[in-house]
């Protein structure tokens, strides 16, 4: 197991909900301002960290790897821990700046008249978007000097629609981060039922595309 790949998996997730959920729990520039900070801060980890460990930060897009083909399973779950580690860091982190959890923290709930099985099928669809991204640049053609910037941009796109409805995680860690310091806990299996659909979705798309 590379180490290297799991500590910057460990210290990208952290720096999403850092600054992802931060943005949203400060509420500087709206929804257009969130979705910039959760887009911008993808690319500049898609770029810093992508030769050394892929930079997926997010449990979705390792799931969709891995059904692709792209990646072992068990690297995959290794992944997985590091990530949700970094997602429940990167929120604490939050905590302290922010002086407690009163904020919200950014956290990813579904609005008002939302129901679950719409937060799921929503979920669903824009994390296929953003696994679907990731796999026909990053994965497909490893020197695409844009692949990071398309997945940041699909990332934004997909919170200026989703965010208003879900929160638009599309993310299990982005959605796990919070929740431990919100006692939301009880609303993270929908976002993981949600991610995770999408996710297989994009992955095996893309194996049959490349078969």
């Amino acid at each position: 197991m590379n180490t290297k790949a799991l500590v910057v998996e460990f210290i990208g997730t952290a720096a999403l909900i850092f600054i992802g959920a931060g943005s949203v729990a400060l509420g500087v520039g709206g929804l257009i301002g969130a979705a910039l900070a959760h887009g911008l801060i993808v690319a500049g980890i898609a770029y810093a960290y992508g030769p050394i460990s892929g930079a997926h930060i997010n449990p979705a897009v390792t799931f969709g790897l891995a059904l692709s083909g792209a990646m072992e399973w068990a690297s995959a779950a290794a992944y997985w821990v590091a990530q949700a580690l970094g997602g429940i860091a990167g929120a604490a982190l939050l905590v302290f700046v922010l002086g407690g959890a009163d904020s919200g923290l950014g956290a990813t709930l579904p609005a008002e008249g939302v129901s679950v099985a719409q937060t799921i099928v929503l979920e669903a669809i824009l994390t296929f978007l953003l696994v679907n991204a990731v796999l026909h640049t990053a994965v497909k053609d490893p020197d695409n000097r844009l692949a990071g910037l398309a997945i940041g941009l699909t990332l934004v796109a997909a919170i200026l629609m989703g965010g208003p409805l879900t929160g638009a995680s599309l993310n299990p860690a982005r959605t796990l981060g919070p929740a431990v310091f919100t006692g939301t806990l009880d609303m993270v299996w929908i976002y993981l039922a949600g991610t995770g659909l999408g996710a297989a979705i994009a992955g095996l798309v893309y194996r049959s595309l490349r078969a």
